[in-house]
């Protein structure tokens, strides 16, 4: 796409992928605003976020600054806490193991920023996102990005139709390396930067220690096996997720156990062997279509969570979303998890796993 195609709002993490998306624009001739989120804030012994933190709007501005294109702040924090980490908390507190960027992405980011957009006087949104997007006759369709390590369509299946037909990814047919190397083409100043590994308001892992923090230590219970028989204590049921091993504390054993059950009504954490991990038939709810479902289903993949290949399945709608049934059994199919299905790279919809 090199046609100007009117003013694009680009969302500014201060990040080297969202500075080389807007520098890409900027080069083909767009009218380019830059718009950061300030999404977290911690403070003192707490202060382990690193969401849009203060160095990384600072990058955002600078990058801007160095484009010459407009640079706009917007507090979204009281939205961030609202819509995604209450829910994440919830969530863990309830045995299950939430998908926060699906969310995040649906509610804070992206169709706010489209809202901002018109406000603004854009046409449309873009991202630093790995993910393709193809606007044609029959509508708006998402695919996975070139990079398939770094591909990001799998966050994005639950936005809704008057969003997408407005987004842009200037990076979805780039590789990592090559978008450094763009960025250092085209002066980017944060184009060495690292990337962020964790979640942006968990960037430590720990989950447990967060929950706690935010909610109170007050989710402590029995580890038993699959007979009831106490193994061990343990402190934050947030601590787990169907198919951890390492911090069970369990001690010796002549086989390796694993997490295969969270009891959330009474903080029990049920393990066992790996054979008990893996299953053929997952149940989404939630679901987000981008494509209607056939009423007797369709042969399809199934990514069952960020760093799954995404398995094939026969997948046939429900009520609230689908039921996909796996050629090959699937390991730790997890409860809370995004559930996404594809044709070939192309984005079908998704739902959250029952």
């Amino acid at each position: 796409m090199t046609r100007p195609i009117g003013k694009v709002l680009v969302a500014m993490s201060g990040g080297v992928d969202s500075s080389v998306a807007a520098a890409l624009l900027r080069e083909q001739g767009h009218d380019v605003v830059g718009v950061t989120l300030h999404l977290w804030d911690a403070e003192g012994e707490n202060k382990v976020g690193r969401c849009c933190a203060p160095e990384d709007r600072e990058d955002a501005r600078r990058t801007c600054d160095h484009l010459g294109i407009p640079h706009y702040v917007l507090d979204e924090r009281a939205a961030f806490r609202r819509e995604v980490v209450e829910p994440f908390l919830d969530e863990y507190r309830r045995g299950r193991t939430p998908t926060p960027c699906v969310h995040c992405n649906r509610t804070v980011k992206l169709e706010m920023l489209a809202r901002l957009a018109d406000e603004l006087g854009c046409s449309h949104v873009a991202t630093g996102h790995y993910a393709k997007i193809v606007h044609g006759p029959e509508g708006t369709r998402l695919f996975r990005g070139r990079d398939l390590d770094k591909d990001q369509s799998y966050f994005l299946f639950g936005l809704s139709p008057e969003t997408r037909s407005r987004l842009l990814f200037p990076l979805g047919d780039l590789l990592k390396s090559e978008t450094r190397a763009e960025g250092e083409r085209l002066g980017v100043p944060n184009a060495k930067k690292p990337d962020s590994q964790e979640l942006c308001f968990v960037p430590d892992g720990d989950v447990a220690a967060f929950t706690r923090r935010e909610r109170g230590g007050e989710a402590g219970g029995l580890v038993v096996d699959e007979e009831g028989r106490v193994l061990g204590k343990h402190d934050e049921i947030a601590a787990f997720t169907i198919g951890k091993r390492k911090g069970l504390a369990l001690g010796g054993g002549s086989a390796p156990r694993y997490v295969l059950r969270i009891v959330p009504d009474s903080n029990t954490v049920v393990v066992g062997g790996a054979e008990k991990l893996v299953s053929k038939t997952l149940e989404a709810r939630d679901g987000h279509f981008l494509r209607a479902l056939p009423p007797e289903g369709l042969e399809a993949s199934v990514r069952i969570r960020y760093r799954h290949e995404p398995a094939p399945a026969h997948v046939r709608p429900t009520a609230t979303g689908f039921v996909a049934e796996f050629v090959e059994p699937q390991r730790a199919i997890t409860p809370g998890q995004a559930a996404v299905i594809y044709v070939g790279d192309e984005v079908i919809g998704g739902g959250f796993i029952a």
